[in-house]
């Protein structure tokens, strides 16, 4: 049997390989590899509120299926990538109920989404992080060539390029920074709220370094 190997979420990403999907990052707990996964939008959503711990006006389907896990004395102990398989990843789910163990197959960016809901371990083989585990480097950034008023003049749904997004968002003030971050979660547009609050983090850690 293969070394199992612990695994935690390191965060999402834009997929540079297929437009409209996101990355899933998963680092090694005790490694420098990195495993990348492949997530739809609304998957994408549901693991950045997890992440970002923001409670949305109604509970989404995983937060639905962690609270009736609980409700009914189920726990669930753990998450296992077993395989990855033509392209695609396999998982399966770890319950116990006091009595007996009970393990079922299940999408890894559903299983994620509710692991890190519920706070509990998720693993893989080491062969799979042989196989498909990456060392990523830091790029350098882009130095955006466009004028600060052009800029803030823009959406964040018109900027393609990180770089000019990153310029964006830091030219924000900190008033409507947080009213853009209410109205995204008023609005349940979860991969908003995720960018915003995560531009008001980078600041406040700024702030605090100083």
């Amino acid at each position: 049997m293969d070394t199992r190997i612990k695994l935690r979420v390191q965060g999402l990403t834009n997929s540079q390989i297929q437009s409209g999907a996101y990355a899933l990052i998963l680092a090694e707990e005790d490694g420098v590899r990195r495993i990348p996964i492949i997530v739809g939008t609304s998957e994408a959503q549901s693991i950045a509120i997890a992440l970002e711990r923001i409670t949305p006006p109604r509970p989404l389907t995983h937060d639905l299926f962690a609270t009736f896990a609980q409700a009914f004395g189920v726990r669930l102990c753990e998450i296992f990538i077993y395989k990855f398989e033509d392209g695609v990843f396999y998982s399966e789910l770890l319950f116990e109920d006091g009595i007996k163990q009970i393990r079922l197959d299940s999408r890894t960016s559903d299983a994620i989404a509710i692991a890190l809901r519920v706070k509990c371990d998720i693993y893989t083989t080491l062969e799979i992080v042989r196989g498909c585990g990456v060392v990523l480097e830091d790029a350098a950034e882009e130095v955006d060539k466009d004028s600060d008023d052009s800029i803030l003049a823009m959406e964040p749904e018109e900027i393609q390029d990180e770089a000019q997004l990153k310029k964006w968002l830091s030219l924000l003030d900190a008033d409507e920074l947080s009213d853009r971050l209410d109205d995204a979660i008023s609005d349940e547009n979860y991969e908003y709220a995720k960018m915003y609050k995560d531009e008001i983090r980078r600041r406040e850690e700024e702030g605090g370094a100083r």
